[in-house]
């Protein structure tokens, strides 16, 4: 089973008769499925980038989602917070540190004496700060405690931490100081 241009070339005498016959053949396997032995190596090599397509797809899908859950976290406690919220108001400042700065929000003197007590607390929202409720402050905290900047209620927040701590206890603060 030759095709026209073999049997012209032979006809010619540019091609040999047995190097024909041998073409013929291959393309005879070819057609019947006959894969040359190189097939199971470009078999792997698909198999490998199939899988490795594969992992990375389920790593962006994992970071998608945890992205995506800690967008729905952040929505939930800008909701306590809005829904929870306390109105400030009053002229006497109350200074607080939210990690090495320190910020301040007008209370009156209901809402220091709160503060001061631990049932009020002082919750980071947005750019700003908000007073909540202990009660609202526990449902945040679960959520994401970074976002509770000040809070005197904790236990064992006010304890001696260090060496620096005890030496600097036996000075008293007078009451009246106000930083």
């Amino acid at each position: 089973m030759r095709n026209p241009l073999q049997e012209q070339l032979l006809k010619a005498g540019l091609a040999k008769k047995g190097k024909v016959d041998q073409i013929a053949r291959e393309q005879a396997k070819q057609r019947q499925g006959k894969a040359p032995a190189s097939a199971p190596a470009e078999k792997v090599d698909t198999q490998r980038l199939q899988a490795e397509r594969a992992e990375r797809d389920r790593a962006l899908a994992a970071e998608r989602n945890a992205q995506a859950q800690a967008r729905e976290l952040a929505a939930q406690i800008r909701q306590i917070v809005e829904a929870n919220k306390v109105k400030r108001e009053g002229e006497i400042s109350y200074r607080f540190t939210d990690g090495d700065k320190i910020h301040s929000v007008l209370v009156n003197e209901a809402l220091k004496a709160q503060l001061a007590k631990g049932s009020l607390v002082v919750v980071r929202s947005g750019d700003g700060y908000e007073l909540l409720p202990r009660a609202a402050a526990e449902k945040v905290r679960e959520r994401d405690a970074s976002a509770i900047v000040l809070d005197h209620g904790q236990p064992g927040e006010h304890q001696l931490q260090s060496e620096d701590d005890e030496f600097y206890a036996q000075f008293k603060v007078p009451d009246d100081l106000i930083w």
